[in-house]
């Protein structure tokens, strides 16, 4: 939190907040920054003053015995700190993901403000009361889409979270991601998942009576605000459903939202049973990848060829979409239509930087020889060129326990199909590492 607002909230709101340490942490601060002129108006007195009487006692609200606050607390220290095999293992001792400390603190809403998605997860398996309000009555869809956290956010949603509701100030989550964000792809991708869950658009702030499209621009945001107007401005689309899929196969993210607001299924497929987060993975468009994952696309969908969107990674050899899908724990045991790994296409086509980050994932089997006879290794030497990506790809699967010793159909190993080919210093490192 900035200086001013730490002043403004010292002279002006009467409401506990806490620091970022794991010791006093820290609820997402919503408190916008002083109205620009012409604009007089200012927080109401009311709210300084606001009463905070509880609701009626929950389970996870009454007094615990000792031992079992003391559980509470570890699990929102391991909470702050992002330990999820500590937390998990308190959760099975009888910790509550929704007990609160004095600060209105539980971790299921330390999961939303710090955009922690594993620990997020667990607490919404384990109870998490989906609409828990912290210090701010706000949400855990406000919380994140304060902070930028559009995996939190798309993954709020998907569950049904209340997603216009109205905080102690005025603020709804799209409101928080304009006013108090940044004008960054993390924050132009929290916007575009509040518009593409179906959030209010129009509604005016408590605070300064502006719509989030006037926040944007008052703060000087044009990514924000022109995603924004894309958001307002654009006609319903006739068929949802066609739209995603060509918003997906085009890349135009902002599309891609307008259809999902109309209403577009995520799992809609094309004459060729691709679903529109294939055809992202396709034409390798991020952006509008991660809006499809966030919001509940399935990173296993088989299209009519046997491809998934993972398999697909290993075609164009794109890292970041690549880690887009690993975040969403993809099946990295299904195969192609040859039966190969995504792996075995990308040392053919000599992906280096593809081939470095997945070889040592243990789930991709380094040695699995697809229906041709062939592992990625054998595939490197016999359809890749000699050059020096194929000799760095070479080197990356053998330090990464490929087997130099395996042979193609015909009992060839790679490195006489190296000699045969000419490729010496192929060969050189595969004699070297006992081929």
């Amino acid at each position: 939190m900035t200086g001013w607002l730490r002043a403004t909230l010292a002279t002006g709101l009467a409401v506990g907040i806490t620091g970022c340490t794991a010791s006093a942490p820290p609820p997402p601060s919503p408190v916008p920054p002083p109205p620009v002129a012409p604009l007089t108006s200012t927080v109401p007195a009311t709210t300084a003053a606001a009463p905070t009487t509880s609701p009626s006692p929950t389970p996870s609200q009454e007094t615990p015995m000792p031992d079992q606050a003391a559980l509470n607390q570890q699990l929102r220290d391991a909470a702050w700190r992002n330990d999820v095999a500590a937390a998990r293992s308190l959760i099975e001792r009888g910790a509550d993901v929704n007990a609160k400390d004095d600060t209105q603190q539980s971790a299921y809403l330390v999961a939303t403000s710090e955009g922690y998605d594993e620990l997020l997860e667990l607490t919404m398996a384990n109870g998490a009361e989906l609409n828990d309000k912290d210090s701010w009555n706000g949400t855990g869809l406000i919380r994140a889409a304060e902070r930028g956290h559009g995996p939190v956010v798309g993954r709020l949603l998907k569950a049904g979270i209340d997603r216009d509701h109205v905080n102690r100030i005025g603020y709804q989550a799209i409101h928080e991601a304009v006013f108090l964000g940044k004008n960054t792809d993390s924050y132009v991708e929290t916007v575009r998942l509040l518009i593409a869950g179906g959030v209010q658009l129009d509604r005016r702030s408590g605070r300064e009576g502006r719509t989030p499209l006037q926040l944007a621009e008052q703060r000087g945001f044009d990514r924000l605000a022109e995603t924004l107007r894309r958001g307002l401005q654009a006609p319903r689309p006739d068929n949802p459903d066609q739209a995603l899929l060509e918003a997906s196969r085009t890349g135009d993210a902002d599309r891609a939202v307008q259809a999902l607001r109309a209403g577009a299924n995520l799992a809609a497929i094309d004459d060729r049973r691709r679903t529109p987060l294939l055809l992202a993975v396709t034409g390798n468009h991020v952006e509008v990848a991660r809006i499809l994952l966030a919001l509940g696309a399935d990173p296993n969908a088989v299209d009519q060829q046997q491809d998934t969107p993972w398999l697909v990674t290993g075609v164009t050899g794109s890292v970041p979409m690549a880690e887009n899908l690993l975040r969403y724990h993809p099946d990295l045991t299904k195969r192609n239509r040859f039966g190969g790994t995504s792996l075995i296409p990308a040392s053919e086509r000599g992906h280096v930087d593809y081939v470095r980050r997945v070889a040592p994932i243990r789930e991709i089997q380094i040695n699995h020889v697809n229906n041709l006879g062939w592992t990625a290794l054998l595939e490197a030497v016999v359809l890749g060129d000699g050059g020096e990506r194929h000799q760095q790809i070479v080197s990356i699967l053998l330090d990464n326990g490929a087997d130099p010793r395996i042979a193609d159909k015909d009992g060839v190993r790679p490195l006489q199909l190296a000699r045969d080919k000419g490729y010496r210093q192929i060969a050189d490192t595969l004699a070297a590492r006992g081929g």
